[in-house]
């Protein structure tokens, strides 16, 4: 497994940057495979990045009926809540794209068919994630991730007990960052995926960004546990590779 920093001037060329690594990485996956999987991630950089893959015309060789998109946490509100994940995603792109709606797996909102039990929403989406995969889980070709102020990754928190699950999917209760109830993939089922882009872009990123580079204690710092089958690849702004 290999892992690699690349570092670019600031957020807006991060997000062009990881946008064109993504389309490349989906034209090759369907190239291989026939088909491409890949899980989202949330925040402020993320949304930059789907925006700009729709300003991509490389975009055009992507056959996104057979692109499988999957979340690796989500805020466990109603469906179409502005903080969701899956409307932030639908919003900057995936409404603009011909994608096959079964193939869109968003994890399941609080009024959704298991309503406010988040633990039996998260067991169903570990259920569809089984159902996907020959190992119970799909081959997850590229899996994105920001890295939070405090080192975290996904919904998987500093010394929270949602850091330790060892399933695929957990229900994480009592989040230091609101809202406190969330969904999330387990740390194992994180480092299941083929590749994992840490994305990180601002100052106040700097340090967990260097504490994981330094072989952090993932307990401490999650980000820091983060990694691919076969590469793990840093993509940070100046600010955020600044103490690296």
């Amino acid at each position: 497994m290999s892992e690699t920093v690349v570092v670019v001037p600031d957020a807006d060329v991060l997000a062009s940057a990881v946008a064109a690594r993504l389309v490349v990485k989906i034209i090759d996956a369907q190239a291989g495979r026939g088909a491409a999987n890949v899980v989202l991630t949330g925040g402020r950089v993320a949304a930059k990045v789907l925006r700009a893959v729709k300003e991509l015309k490389a975009a055009e060789a992507i056959d996104w009926s057979r692109v499988d998109l999957w979340w690796g946490d989500e805020r466990f509100l109603p469906a179409g809540d502005p903080d969701r994940n899956e409307t932030q995603a639908r919003e900057a792109l995936l409404d603009a794209l011909p994608l096959d709606p079964a193939r869109i797996h968003a994890m399941p909102p609080s009024d959704g068919p298991d309503g406010d039990d988040a633990q039996a929403a998260a067991a169903r989406y570990a259920g569809e994630l089984a159902t996907a995969g020959d190992s119970g889980l799909p081959h997850f070709d590229v899996l994105m991730l920001g890295v939070g102020e405090d080192g975290h990754v996904a919904s998987l928190f500093p010394e929270h007990p949602g850091g330790l699950e060892t399933g695929t999917v957990a229900a994480v209760f009592n989040s230091p960052k609101p809202p406190p109830t969330r969904i999330s993939l387990t740390m194992p089922t994180i480092r299941s995926a083929e590749e994992v882009w840490l994305i990180a872009a601002g100052p106040d990123k700097a340090a967990p960004v260097a504490q994981a580079l330094d072989g952090a204690d993932p307990r401490q710092i999650p980000a820091a546990g983060a990694k691919g089958t076969q590469k793990t690849l840093w993509l940070l702004d100046t600010a955020a590779a600044a103490k690296r």
